[in-house]
């Protein structure tokens, strides 16, 4: 007996201990957070692409990846590569794959198509034909077929298309994991959970200081930032993931998993948040008290206008209306206000904020220091962030110099990278002294003036300039209007001099037409 159990837990070893392809999905701009994550966990061959990370390990990463991911929106595992050009192909294709091996008879099913290709018109139809390959599958097999439900399924299935390059997977985590498990209510238009966390992380802030979110809705931010200040996993409210439904599920390596909370670590400041809405504040106490996060989260109603004082040391990050989902009856004047209050209230704060129009950026008044890229829901919009200080910009960033410290930036150089360095642009006003034709001139020149002619941007010694041309201080100092013609009768008074330069199209057409003497004296 004691071989024979010797020998089942050398074969579960062999199993666990296999690696194989996986795919994480996320959003778009948190590719590089995903990455990161992956890799803490052990993932291997990282490759960044578009909305998705690929990488490689066992059983347990998969399990992990799931479970820790913050930024993951699912966790596909390819199981078979080909190629078609039509429905049919597909079918034939995904009969193929030896289906005992991920689902048996008494299991249900369902099949999520995603297409990027011209020859495919319709994806719901590419889905029917592949539910079609594996009923069939089962029926030449069994004389028996597998049920298909939509909700809740056993085994999801995953058929992604590019042109005519396909993939077939089975999905390790059901229902997306940005539904944490712990939001009990929400407010009109709530922040998906996997965006607040990649913008919280995008700070780089770990919990080294305060939090705040002065319009925070249902609390979102608050909560994830809590979380990731505690490190406590986003997976561990979720009632389950679709990998325990597998036939190779490992519940032992999964409840060790489960229950690891070795690297949870304390929290010693808070997370604030407030809103004009009482609704919402009730809305989020809900959903803090689910998540059991209320010992670290403040809120009161409050609206923004009113905060007068912000703890220290802090960091703020928000998400104010855009005026698509919920409507404002100042949008404009609403971002005045939030660039008044951050810049009189939160001194020494980094403020994050996340937008979706330029006109509403221009309204807040101050440059920002980092700008970002990220889609909420199908809006493209721009996260940006404001350094708050006292003083002038230059004295801000000499004492930075000073005190030798470098400013955090989100964009740090990971091991793995989607393009490399460009080379620096050259600059071409200075680059021209490299020609060897203009060093020679310049070094036999007789005086200052001939030099000047082959030295950009030092064009003016004395009073005349190198070329025999007029300088700025013939005019007082100012630069000299560009003339192209003497008088102003010669445009029929349609174009005065100081306006845009001759470029008129319909007035080319004349001057051509009619030949350039009658323009001249």
């Amino acid at each position: 007996m004691s071989i024979v159990n010797c020998f089942v837990r050398c074969q579960l070893s062999i199993e666990m201990s296999e690696t194989f392809e996986m795919v994480a999905k996320t959003l778009y701009g948190l590719e590089e957070i995903l990455a990161g994550e992956l890799l803490s966990l052990g993932a291997n061959d990282i490759q960044i692409g578009r909305r998705m990370v690929s990488f490689t390990g066992d059983k347990e990463v998969l399990y992990k990846a799931n479970f820790y991911c913050r930024t993951a929106l699912r966790i596909l595992k390819p199981i078979y590569h080909f190629k078609a050009k039509d429905a049919d192909t597909v079918y034939k294709e995904v009969k193929k794959v030896k289906w005992e091996n991920y689902m048996s008879l008494d299991k249900t099913f369902a099949i999520d198509s995603v297409i990027y290709s011209e020859d495919f018109n319709h994806s719901k139809f590419v889905a029917y034909r592949t539910k079609d390959a594996i009923v069939d599958y089962f029926m030449e097999k069994e004389q028996k077929r597998p049920s298909v439900r939509v909700n809740n399924p056993d085994l999801y299935i995953n058929i992604h298309i590019s042109h005519n390059d396909c993939t077939l997977s089975i999905d390790s985590s059901g229902e997306s994991l940005h539904k944490r498990g712990y939001r009990v209510d929400q407010t009109e238009a709530p922040l998906n959970e996997v965006l607040a966390a990649g913008m919280i992380l995008k700070t780089g802030w770990k919990g080294e200081s305060n939090f705040v979110d002065p319009m925070c809705g249902s609390g979102t931010l608050l909560i994830e930032a809590a979380m990731i200040a505690l490190n406590i996993a986003p997976g561990v409210h979720r009632k389950e993931f679709a990998f325990e439904k597998w036939i190779d599920f490992d519940q032992e390596l999964f409840d060790r998993i489960y229950n690891d909370d070795s690297q949870e670590r304390e929290f010693t400041f808070k997370c604030y948040g407030a809103d004009i809405n009482p609704a919402a504040i009730e809305i989020a106490e809900k959903n803090i008290r689910s998540a059991g996060l209320m010992k670290y989260i403040e809120l009161k109603t409050q609206p923004f206008q009113q905060c007068t004082e912000a703890p220290q040391p802090g960091i703020l990050v928000t998400n104010p209306p855009y005026g698509e989902r919920i409507s404002s009856r100042d949008l404009l004047g609403l971002y005045n206000m939030i660039g008044e209050r951050i810049k009189h209230v939160f001194t020494g704060y980094r403020a994050w904020i996340l937008s979706y129009k330029d006109e509403c950026f221009d309204k807040i008044g101050l440059k920002p220091s980092e700008k970002i890229k990220l889609m909420n829901g199908s809006l493209e919009c721009e996260y940006r962030c404001y350094e708050i200080f006292e003083g002038k910009i230059k004295d801000y960033k000499k004492a930075l110099n000073e005190e030798g410290e470098a400013r955090p930036r989100h964009s740090e150089k990971l091991a793995f990278e989607r393009k490399p360095d460009r080379p620096a642009r050259p600059n071409f006003r200075t680059d021209r002294m490299d020609r060897p034709e203009r060093r020679f001139a310049a070094a036999h020149a007789e005086d200052d003036n001939e030099r000047a002619a082959f030295i950009p941007g030092k064009r003016y010694f004395g009073d005349e300039r190198a070329d025999g041309r007029p300088t700025r201080k013939d005019f007082g100092g100012k630069r000299p209007v560009k003339r192209h013609f003497k008088e102003d009768e010669d445009f029929g008074g349609k174009r005065k001099f100081g306006d845009k330069k001759f470029g008129d199209r319909s007035f080319k057409k004349s001057y051509k037409r009619r030949g350039r003497d009658e323009f001249e004296d």
